[in-house]
């Protein structure tokens, strides 16, 4: 069985509503921690735990500047997602071998 780890964290970082309302504040250019935090009425802690959710699934980049940190959308991450969500849920042309192998009882 394959190990989905890494692609596990890119829907891990889309499945909270926090996180969707930072990615909508990124599609607008790249924005300052302190920025980011005030209209979602977050604490920086908890701005800090979505942050480093959505940069470990790729979708985000972050560079220090002083003692704030700035982040951005990742054109490769996005790309990496849609090709993850296409890979995943295209049907496959290769021919599935079998079917149910299953053993059914005659229901009586």
């Amino acid at each position: 069985m394959e190990d989905y780890r890494q692609e596990a964290k890119v829907f891990r970082a889309l499945c909270d509503e926090k996180r969707l309302a930072i990615l909508a504040q990124l599609r607008g250019g790249e924005k300052c921690a302190c920025v980011l935090q005030e209209p979602l009425d977050l604490t920086q802690s908890g701005l800090s735990y979505h942050m480093k959710i959505l940069c470990e699934s790729g979708l985000v980049q972050s560079r220090q500047e002083g003692k704030w940190t700035h982040y951005r959308l990742s054109e490769a991450g996005r790309r990496r997602a849609l090709e993850l969500l296409e890979r995943l849920t295209a049907p496959d042309d290769a021919p599935q071998s079998g079917g149910c192998t299953c053993k059914k009882t005659p229901s009586v």
